[in-house]
């Protein structure tokens, strides 16, 4: 990158330091002249970001290379990016756990932990137990709260761009609640909030089933599914954030309800009782011929549902995720259903993450948010809370 001149001094300085960081983050740790070889600035300008980004936090001084110990003269000063400066949080909300997961500002892994919640909690006291189940990793991990520099949050439903849960079916007083608000009184940083699935496919992007793939189809299996879908790369949220709500197709005029398609006895299920699921898959895997009856038709309905995402996007892959993920016989049916609906049919594969994948899409929203802050156009006073 050529050198930058005139303009706004202090947007300049912005410039020059993502300039910098980015830098920093992408070599282990160079030295002020391969800095300045590396992001065409000048040496002086470098020196002078260098000390700046070191006063707030983000650069520390790294050891001396061993090799420059043999040349002549003094050892070159080597820097790196301070990414255990500050950290983020990736939270799941879900029908009966929350769970969260802790990384420095580099996505380095610090910690997770997860806290069962009852099915019909309160939407305060699934907002509580969000907040108990991040102080407990907090303490387990050995890190402040005021080291947080960004949270993402992933909840069932469709949710609007400020965080506002617009429609959720799973969670109870769950609709119109301001959770990324609420959760920013907690937590004193900036709370992002996105749907689930969307969340699921980012993360399976970013280091799960689908990583070097950009158009995918996450599909999070239940009753009811979900699902998110990256097309060259980019989440598909849709005008209103609903794009992947296949659950509701089933409201065009299809022969049964959710609920009732993996019932063996006639009464249904109910949407959220995941242990009576894996008991008919079970049943099924052992010849009972009414759970295999109820099985087809749930694959039936999946096949349907995954199938009309599959030919309005036409994906490279998709992913499985939610409950199925962990059930035998769900992959290749659903294979065998797919080639038999579409001309062209794209890999089919389980997640890579399994119940990991929501939360660690949560993670990615926050990261790429604090990211957006410091390498799009770094603010060198970036709070270090």
């Amino acid at each position: 990158m050529g050198r930058l001149t005139g303009g706004d001094p202090s947007l300049l300085r912005r410039i020059n330091s993502a300039v910098v960081l980015h830098a920093l983050r992408d070599a282990q740790t160079p030295s002020l002249t391969e800095l300045v070889q590396s992001t065409g600035l000048s040496r002086p300008t470098v020196e002078g970001v260098i000390e700046g980004l070191t006063e707030s936090g983000l650069v520390v001084e790294a050891p001396a290379d061993p090799q420059d110990a043999r040349k002549q003269g003094r050892p070159a000063r080597r820097f790196r990016f301070h990414a255990e400066a500050g950290h983020v949080l990736g939270v799941e909300v879900g029908a009966h756990e929350v769970r969260a997961v802790l990384s420095d500002l580099s996505g380095r892994m610090v910690g997770s932990h997860a806290h069962e919640v009852a099915e019909k909690a309160s939407a305060d006291d699934r907002l509580e137990r969000i907040r108990g189940t991040v102080a407990e990793l907090l303490r387990r991990a050995g890190v402040a709260r005021s080291t947080l520099w960004a949270v993402g949050v992933g909840s069932p439903g469709i949710i609007q761009a400020d965080g506002v849960v617009r429609l959720s079916t799973a969670l109870p007083g769950w609709t119109g609640l301001a959770l990324g608000e609420r959760l920013r009184r907690s937590f004193r940083c900036p709370v992002l909030v996105e749907n689930d699935a969307n969340l699921a496919a980012v993360a399976e992007h970013w280091k799960g089933a689908a990583t070097g793939t950009d158009d995918v189809v996450f599909v999070l299996a239940g009753l009811s599914p979900g699902a998110g879908a990256l097309i060259g790369g980019r989440l598909h949220r849709g005008f209103m954030g609903a794009a992947g709500e296949i659950g509701a197709l089933h409201l065009l005029g299809r022969e049964a309800t959710p609920e009732h398609l993996l019932s063996t006895t006639g009464e249904p299920l109910h949407p959220l009782d995941e242990p009576a699921v894996a008991r008919v898959f079970a049943l099924a895997k052992e010849g009972d011929a009414q759970a295999r009856e109820a099985l087809d038709r749930f694959l039936r309905r999946l096949v349907h549902d995954v199938a009309a995402l599959v030919l309005a996007i036409d994906p490279e892959l998709v992913v499985v995720g939610g409950w199925a993920a962990g059930l035998d016989g769900v992959l290749e049916p659903l294979r065998e259903q797919l080639a038999r609906h579409i001309l062209l049919p794209p890999k089919v594969t389980l997640s890579a993450l399994g119940q990991e994948a929501v939360a660690t899409g949560a993670l990615r929203l926050a990261l790429d948010h604090v990211e957006e802050q410091l390498f799009a156009v770094a603010r060198t006073s970036f709070p270090l809370r």
